[in-house]
């Protein structure tokens, strides 16, 4: 996980996924912290698959393909500087008759060494990288990765692999093998339902025992199903899909256009893409038939699979170490690895995030949120100003922007836009939402904004010169008390600017009073009992 790595030695890896529908490549950078962050994707949809599944064997011209592939690729690695290629193949190559001379081929002629791993071990990368892109929790998580070739089933938390199983119904094998009508007639569906509920039951009979909690999907056919369904509700679609949930009603709806339709109808659906519109029935039919057998109302998924899955690997094998059992920790990591990528003004976010947790804890009996909403303010403390990174001129909207883009782990498109919304209107003005921001709720922009707002404006000199706070609230008055060892003159007038939402979030006005930071507080014995507040 992003964060959880002592990892020393400054590394670009280039990780190659050789699927059975696409090849894939990503380049990515590894921070010092094991944070990792991707510079180049590439992909080639070759259709390996099909060809295995007719011929038993990788022809002569698919294998040229796959070489072909494979070269650019490693060219496009040469080029960005990467230090290390890593390269994985999975189904097709693995059951083809002569998947190993194929293999040769490819170390011989595009200087790639190519490591064939089984279905479990595809199942332990993904898992690892869906861990580290997504917040596992309530655990444990049912994961499913359907690719063209297998369908990887697993399930985990933030610990760990529990459980894991590699089934051969992959959407190019099942529609090569078993789809033979566009649209599918009901004796395709019929035999495909057949087949997946006999292949998964008695998967589904194991993972029971599990009692998972959370279901997620990854990879590129349940990733289009995501992406569909959210381009059927009112709201935009995210700029990432990453923890993005739809539920078993939109699921459905959905599933019975794709079985109704032809191949030139689904082109036109949005969010799939053209060359897996042959492909999505038999993907919908495996998605339906999981939600039966496994019980399951509601996925979330991942955009992290097997590629990042080999990235985080090589990354454990150059300083292995165990991931934090908090399954909230990559959240933390996430953010934090972003602020620092932005170059941001560390000890002014921490301060401001500290006061603003102050003021959100002394304030509960008045705004009524909860942890989560706590979690999501000190994470928008943090990076409120990040958009410095572009220009201190309108860095508000420059860090919405970058927030909005960041792909932050671990956070649901909904808390992507909060945290956005609240860099934008953490100056001045009466938040306002609009395309950027149709998922947040008002009322709880409002909120959190007044209260990060002065916090930030308690921070007006950059100097970390308020100790603590104390709030006292009265039906009309809250009286802030601040105390420092220094002067707080800049601070107060940074405050009493940032005042005026505050106010009208919670109908009262505000006081300040100053004292030495030894003072006792309102009530105590006279003796400071106050700890310093880790952020």
């Amino acid at each position: 996980m992003a964060g959880a790595y002592r990892y020393v030695p400054a590394v670009r890896i280039a990780a190659l996924d050789l699927g059975t529908n696409s090849f894939h490549l990503l380049i990515a950078d590894v921070q010092p912290d094991g944070h990792f962050e991707a510079l180049t994707r590439d992909k080639a949809m070759i259709r390996l698959g099909d060809v295995v599944a007719r011929k038993g064997r990788i022809t002569t011209a698919a294998a040229d393909v796959a070489v072909q592939t494979v070269r650019h690729f490693k060219r496009l690695a040469d080029a960005a500087g990467a230090t290390e290629t890593h390269a994985c193949a999975t189904s097709a190559i693995r059951q083809a008759a002569n998947g190993d001379a194929v293999v040769d081929r490819i170390e011989a002629e595009a200087g790639v060494a190519v490591e064939v791993i089984s279905g479990r071990r595809e199942a332990e990368l993904i898992f690892g990288a869906i861990r580290a892109s997504v917040l596992l929790d309530p655990a444990p998580a049912l994961c499913f990765d359907l690719g063209g070739g297998s369908l990887e089933v697993m399930v985990g938390d933030a610990a760990g692999l529990r459980y894991s199983a590699s089934e051969n119904l992959g959407v190019g094998r099942l529609t090569a093998d078993l789809v033979g009508s566009d649209p599918l007639s009901k004796e395709d569906r019929r035999v495909l339902q057949s087949h997946i509920t006999r292949v998964l039951a008695p998967v589904a009979a194991e993972v029971a025992a599990f009692a998972p909690r959370l279901v997620v999907g990854s990879s590129g056919t349940l990733l289009d199903i995501a992406h569909m369904a959210a381009a059927r509700r009112t709201t935009d679609v995210p700029v990432s899909l990453n923890q993005l949930r739809f539920t078993r009603a939109e699921f459905l709806a959905l599933h019975k256009q794709i079985l109704a339709s032809k191949a030139s109808d689904r082109l036109r659906l949005d969010g799939l893409e053209a060359r897996r519109v042959d492909l999505i029935p038999a993907g919908s039919l495996v998605l339906a038939t999981a939600m039966d057998l496994f019980g399951f109302d509601e996925m979330t998924v991942s955009e992290w699979a097997l590629r990042e899955g080999i990235v985080l690997d090589v990354i454990g094998h150059h300083d292995p170490d165990d991931w934090s059992e908090d399954p909230r920790a990559i959240r933390r990591a996430s953010v934090q690895g972003f602020a620092r990528r932005c170059n941001w003004s560390e000890g002014h976010g921490r301060q401001v995030a500290r006061l603003a947790l102050e003021l959100f804890d002394q304030t509960e009996s008045l705004h009524g949120l909860g942890a989560e909403d706590r979690e999501l303010l000190e994470y928008a403390a943090l990076l409120h100003d990040v958009g410095e990174h572009v220009s201190t001129t309108g860095h508000h909207k420059h860090g919405a922007y970058l927030i909005r883009h960041a792909q932050l782990r671990g956070f649901t498109p909904e808390d992507v836009q909060l945290l956005a919304a609240l860099a934008r209107w953490h100056r001045r003005g009466e938040p306002k939402l609009g395309d950027d921001f149709d998922m947040v709720d008002r009322v709880r922009l409002r909120t959190l904004a007044s209260l990060l707002r002065l916090a930030d404006g308690l921070d007006r000199s950059r100097s970390e010169a308020v100790d603590h706070l104390d709030v006292s609230i009265g039906p009309s008055l809250v009286v802030i008390r601040l105390r420092s060892s220094r002067d707080m003159e800049l601070e107060l007038w940074g405050a009493r600017r940032k005042l005026e939402l505050f106010e009208k979030v919670f109908e009262r006005d505000v006081e300040f009073t100053t004292h030495p930071a030894g003072s006792a507080r309102p009530g105590s014995s006279g003796v400071d009992q106050d700890g310093p507040v880790t952020v």
